[in-house]
């Protein structure tokens, strides 16, 4: 599977409305994402993390469960 690039701008463009970034990077069948926080990004607005996997999956073309992702509020 390949990376649905005109989901993946939406899925961006959507995070970006609440002052969130997404950065993502696919390595084979396994994808790094990284939700970035911007100074009025809105807390509650970011979905359970598995949630995000499995909305993130048919974009990336991975499973869900090969998607490493971090959220904002993640310890460093």
């Amino acid at each position: 599977m390949s990376i649905d690039q005109a989901q993946l701008d939406q899925l961006k463009q959507t995070l970006q409305a609440d002052d969130y970034r997404l950065d993502v990077d696919v390595q084979g069948d396994s994808a790094d994402v990284a939700i970035v926080a911007g100074p009025d990004a809105c807390e509650e607005c970011l979905v359970p993390k598995p949630l995000m996997q499995s909305m993130l999956a048919p974009v990336l073309g991975v499973q869900p469960e090969s998607i490493r992702l971090v959220y904002p509020t993640d310890p460093a």
